[in-house]
């Protein structure tokens, strides 16, 4: 076996070996979610979601046959002591070292760049959720995700919901706007986001803290993928502040999908209902913009009962359940070989 690292920016070849390598392994890994297509997936590879700094290696069998590959993803602005990997072994050499190696070669890169702890995240009963747990990781929180069907959400719902949330928030309007946030709600945006700040997160990660400047290079990514933003705040009347936000994103290549990104309020405007307030309105904008829209995925640790049960109520149903993982990079064994190998 033969592990090399490579430019995922220009050797598209080995980004196509990981893509096949990662469909193949979908039954397996992710059967139930939807696919990433082939251009979300290359860009991922490339520069990720807001450009975080990234390394990547693929290793060959003694054909040149690609059979395994990680992509080892370097926060720059917070959690700098981390690594986020991703391994992808072909569905066929599993079970044969190909991932140990591999993770064994990402923690040695990860040593030399000064981080001290490696994350991931697998569906609870997967090949991986094995591997991850043979290996010595640490599971940390555990996230449900749900899927909202649309067609399926019985008639007047939406509207009993939203009487109930405006009738809980006298006092608030709404704001929305897709693609770019707007300069003059930039700010509030980074304030209201802050309140991420007691979401629950693993052991070893920083609290969420706002970055005006990773709000931007998210919506410049977006642009450039291909990713339509939506965004619908809520704000208190009294004093022109943003008090809610929820926004989501739809993959032009398949806008059949929605994906949740966040949804937040802040501390000090609690117990408005303002969550469903925003929630209920987006659902209202998809409706106006994106007609081919289905189905919504989201995403929540098990332990954030408010907002799952805000889920519940709109008609998210539980799709499945994803374990993270965290493991010292001091506790993986490394070796001469794999030393040398990640120089």
């Amino acid at each position: 076996m033969r592990i090399e690292e490579f430019d995922p920016a220009t050797e598209d070849g080995k980004v196509d070996a990981c893509y096949q390598m990662y469909v193949a392994g979908l039954p397996f890994d992710d059967p139930d979610g939807p696919p990433m297509s082939e251009h979300l997936f290359s860009a991922w590879m490339r520069e990720g979601w807001s450009g975080e700094r990234r390394e990547t290696a693929l290793a060959t069998d003694v054909d040149a046959s690609p059979v395994s590959g990680y992509l080892l993803e370097l926060p720059h602005r917070k959690n700098t002591h981390m690594g986020e990997l991703t391994v992808m072994v072909a569905p066929g050499r599993r079970r044969q070292g190909y991932g140990a190696a591999l993770l064994r070669h990402a923690a040695a890169r990860a040593s030399a760049l000064d981080r001290t702890l490696l994350s991931g995240r697998t569906r609870c009963g997967s090949p991986g959720s094995a591997f991850a747990s043979a290996m010595g990781a640490s599971a940390g929180i555990l996230n449900v995700r749900r899927v909202l069907e649309l067609g399926a959400v019985p008639a007047g719902t939406l509207a009993a919901l939203r009487g109930a949330a405006e009738a809980a928030a006298g006092g608030y309007s709404l704001l929305r706007w897709t693609g770019r946030t707007p300069e003059e709600h930039l700010d509030q945006v980074g304030r209201v986001s802050a309140a991420m700040a007691d979401a629950p997160r693993n052991p070893g990660e920083e609290e969420y803290r706002p970055d005006l400047q990773r709000i931007r290079d998210s919506e410049r990514r977006a642009a450039e993928i291909g990713i339509h933003r939506y965004a619908v705040a809520a704000r208190y009347d009294l004093t022109g502040e943003l008090a809610g936000l929820t926004e989501i994103g739809v993959e032009a290549e398949d806008p059949t999908w929605g994906y949740q990104f966040i949804t937040a309020v802040t501390r000090e405007h609690r117990g408005h209902r303002l969550g469903l307030l925003v929630k209920v309105a987006m659902l209202d904008l998809l409706a106006e913009t994106e007609p081919s829209l289905r189905r919504i995925l989201t995403e929540n640790a098990d332990s954030n009962q408010h907002m799952i049960g805000i889920n519940a109520a709109l008609g998210f149903a539980v799709l499945d359940k994803w374990q993270s993982w965290e493991l010292e990079v001091a506790k993986i064994p490394q070796g001469r070989r794999a030393q040398a190998e990640a120089r």
